[in-house]
């Protein structure tokens, strides 16, 4: 019984130990596995690309076996404006990690996209964000070290670590990237944190710059047109993607394959570091014609996988009636999540 309790209280104290390390633990993004269903965090260039209003909504619960390590929600709303050429966008993200969110940070970004073409049948949309980040760290009331440990009273003793000076911290921060598609096809490419924030409570520790590379591409496997009705089963689309994200030095690869067969949704993606592999995601979701929700779950492979008790996430998007436009704008077709 000793030891089940000493083994819940150091997986208390591990966000302990990353603070009194140095105060970076905020330096790494979150990692969402259902990589379309957020298509502004995964891009800026996506705002504006589905033409109509766009709200999307993510909930991820990360290694809840870690006593909700990270728990995390993004919001975000885009739409195309024709008199601006482009689409515009927002987007809210709060995360919290550890036990009672000991550690939270919270980022609100506003973003502009400029949609042109490149000939008849290739579209390009580039985007900018500019947003602002607060992180606080709750140290009085929630933070643990393993110094406080006693092996019958659990955290019962004080600690030796210093607070810092500050416990919350703001910045400024900004972002780019751009999606060129066709009708079926698209890849993209985007940096995050281009200016590289200060966020670390105890020395200088800038936020490291994240580059993001995906494509995919949708396959018919019937020749006949996909059905518009939302009551019956569409023309089966598979869809290949890969999406690569490097940052801090380490450098992550999924791989995806996605079946779409109206109103449902599946797919499956294997994620993996250059050395080690890391987890499967397994995607479930309905769609009708203007909303859909989706649940994915991440199988830890790597050695952490008898702790973490992987990941859950649940996504929900609706698509808002189009404005009236001039001339036709191309949406981009890529996954629903």
């Amino acid at each position: 019984m000793i030891e089940v309790k000493l083994k819940k209280y150091l997986k208390v104290a591990l966000l302990g130990m990353a603070v009194a390390a140095g105060g970076g633990v905020a330096a790494q993004d979150i990692g969402f596995s259902q990589f379309y269903a957020n298509p502004l965090y995964l891009n800026p260039g996506f705002a504006g690309t589905a033409v109509a209003p766009r709200i999307s909504l993510v909930y991820r619960n990360q290694w809840p076996g870690l006593v909700s390590a990270f728990t995390t929600v993004n919001a975000s709303y885009d739409q195309y404006i024709h008199a601006l050429h482009g689409g515009v966008g927002a987007i809210l993200l709060t995360d919290r990690q550890g036990d009672h969110g000991a550690l939270s940070t919270h980022m609100a970004g506003v973003m502009y996209a400029f949609n042109f073409k490149l000939n008849r049948s290739v579209n390009v949309s580039a985007g900018l964000e500019a947003s602002v980040m607060n992180t606080n760290l709750n140290w009085d009331e929630y933070l643990r070290f393993p110094d406080q440990i006693d092996a019958q009273m659990g955290f019962h003793i004080n600690t030796g670590a210093v607070a810092p000076d500050q416990t919350s911290k703001w910045a400024v921060d900004f972002s780019a990237g751009a999606v060129v598609y066709g009708d079926k096809w698209y890849a993209g490419v985007a940096a995050a944190h281009l200016t590289q924030p200060n966020v670390a409570f105890y020395s200088e520790d800038k936020m490291p710059m994240k580059i993001t590379v995906h494509g995919g591409g949708r396959i018919n496997v019937a020749e006949e047109r996909r059905r518009q009705s939302s009551l019956g089963l569409g023309t089966p689309i598979i869809s290949p993607n890969i999406v690569y994200q490097m940052q801090n030095g380490l450098h992550y690869f999924n791989y995806g394959l996605y079946l779409d067969w109206m109103p449902f949704l599946v797919g499956v993606w294997f994620r993996n570091g250059l050395e080690n592999a890391d987890a499967f995601i397994f995607q479930v979701g309905v769609q009708q014609d203007y909303w859909k929700v989706g649940y994915s779950y991440d199988v830890t492979v790597s050695k952490l996988a008898n702790a973490t008790a992987g990941a859950h996430e649940i996504s929900l998007g609706v698509l808002l009636p189009v404005p009236e436009q001039k001339k036709r704008i191309r949406t981009i077709r890529c996954p629903s999540f």
